[in-house]
């Protein structure tokens, strides 16, 4: 079989059934909280082994690449993210929907994802090895700069309070800090708690203090969850963009897919540090930075189209160097392995027509997806809009319970979620953005373990930092970073 062969294999009918039941439950792992594309493909292991590779990878990767759309739906819709890939989502998204632009955001959902899956795709397909070439000259300086680049975002995500903005921050990273510590393994903060060694949980955190904090916040002002669509009607509005406003966002998609390609093919980065980085820097370009994290349309594309790309460059490192990318590609070479497909440098010898039919087989999910995106998008929303308000807080709140105790089948990570939305509460009453404290749990313990591991490596110099040209180019990155965003927010001061 040619390769050419293999990526048209992917679109017969044969494996269409296959698709459609992926991308189907890829859909609901998406977006109910707590259920991530890596739970699913996880929980739908033993099934695939039923099947021969090319249909149980049809299963799996419907799945990732479904999981993705759907979890950008709850965030756009109820502030929700569906998976932690969508947290940036709900910078814009909500905000476009309590404007009443809920169909339009729905429609850009569409679009960017699928856009931003293709581009990562196809990248996939022309360059696979030497972009994973690429990611494996990262080391611990190399992570800890990027850790930092990412930190350095917390002034973009902070709103108009800045010094809030990073005491939330400092709050995220003091709460990573909980359990073992990474280089020694000395227990930290645990007060002779068991459960409290392995750290707290950052998918709970981020439910509750999105998810049940918003139902909170509602039950409190007695708002109704979907305060930008009539509940009478459902009234969604546009579904597609005009042209103007593809215009307007077409930087932002291009920059955003390269970013979420590269950023993906970094082992262990992940569609949530991609997403938040790409809609940092679509802020630093646009013309219109003061609306971001208020409904912008770039915003929102710059969001989506990164946690859609990196499927792309994941599946580059996992199949070209055995690495994972993320956690849900750490599973797949697990399945790979057990089918006697051994990712690495040979695969590409060795299995070169299936490469290209993984390959297309994600490009047909992804499509499938993209449309089943639009084409169910108002009955989503009217289901929605049609519940009772109290009906939809408890199917809300039942959900995200549910979704936390399935991760590790513990009742401390419920506990742990209620109490991250009571705080996320008092934080919103109060005028703290809860964006930084999300950088804070995922890149401060990133930040922490590669200085201290680099440290090491170096016998206590520093100079290890600034030796290596990647993480000498992004730590000159971050100071540039923050000074261009103080300079914005010096201009903007003086225009008030």
């Amino acid at each position: 079989m040619s390769p050419l062969d293999g990526f048209l294999a992917a679109f017969s009918p044969s494996l269409l059934p296959y698709l459609l039941l992926g991308v189907a439950l890829g859909m609901f792992f998406g977006i109910v909280p707590g259920l991530t594309a890596t739970m699913g493909v996880a929980l739908l292991t033993p099934l695939a082994f039923r099947f021969p590779p090319a249909q149980g990878l049809a299963i799996i990767l419907g799945v990732y690449i479904a999981a993705m759309f759907g979890g950008d739906i709850t965030a756009i819709l109820i502030n929700m993210p569906g998976t932690p890939a969508s947290i940036a989502v709900t910078f814009d998204g909500y905000a476009m929907m309590k404007q009443g632009r809920a169909g339009l955001a729905l429609g850009i959902n569409a679009l960017a994802s699928a856009g931003g899956s293709l581009f990562g795709l196809i990248t996939l397909a022309l360059v696979a090895i030497p972009l994973a070439n690429f990611a494996l000259r990262f080391g611990p300086p190399e992570y800890f700069a990027l850790a930092l680049f990412g930190l350095s975002m917390m002034v973009s995500v902070s709103g108009m309070s800045v010094v809030k903005g990073l005491l939330v921050g400092l709050l995220g990273m003091l709460l990573a800090t909980v359990g073992f510590d990474p280089i020694v393994g000395y227990p930290r903060f645990a007060f002779g708690k068991p459960e409290l060694l392995s750290g707290l949980s950052f998918i709970p955190i981020m439910i509750g203090i999105f998810g049940v904090a918003e139902v909170l916040d509602q039950v409190l002002q007695r708002r109704t969850l979907v305060a930008g669509l009539s509940a009478v009607t459902g009234v969604l509005g546009r579904l597609m963009p005009k042209r103007a406003e593809v215009r307007q966002v077409a930087p932002a998609f291009f920059l955003s897919s390269a970013i979420g390609t590269v950023v993906g093919a970094i082992p262990g980065a992940g569609g949530d540090i991609a997403s938040i980085l790409s809609w940092d820097q679509a802020k630093r370009i646009s013309k219109r930075p003061e609306e971001f994290g208020k409904g912008s349309l770039e915003g929102l594309v710059a969001a989506q189209t990164a946690n859609n790309s990196i499927v792309g460059g994941a599946l580059a490192t996992t199949l070209a160097l055995g690495v994972p990318g993320d956690t849900v590609t750490a599973v797949l070479i697990g399945i790979l392995l057990i089918w006697g497909l051994k990712p690495g440098p040979l695969f590409f010898r060795d299995h070169l027509p299936l490469f290209y039919e993984i390959v297309g087989i994600c490009i047909a999910a992804t499509i499938i997806s993209g449309l089943l995106s639009v084409v169910r998008a108002r009955g989503i929303v009217r289901w929605i809009v049609g519940l009772n308000r109290g009906r939809l807080w408890a199917i809300v709140l039942a959900s995200c319970a549910v979704g936390t105790y399935a991760l590790n089948n513990s009742a401390h990570d419920v506990w742990l979620m209620l109490i991250a939305g009571v705080l996320g509460v008092a934080l919103r009453r109060q005028g703290f953005p809860p964006g930084p404290l999300v950088l804070g749990l995922i890149l401060g313990p990133i930040a922490e373990s590669n200085l201290r591991r680099s440290l090491a490596m170096s016998a206590g110099d520093w100079g290890i930092l600034v030796g290596e040209p990647i993480a000498a180019t992004l730590l000159g990155a971050s100071v540039v970073a923050l000074g261009l965003a103080a300079w914005q927010r010096s201009r903007q001061d003086k225009e008030r």
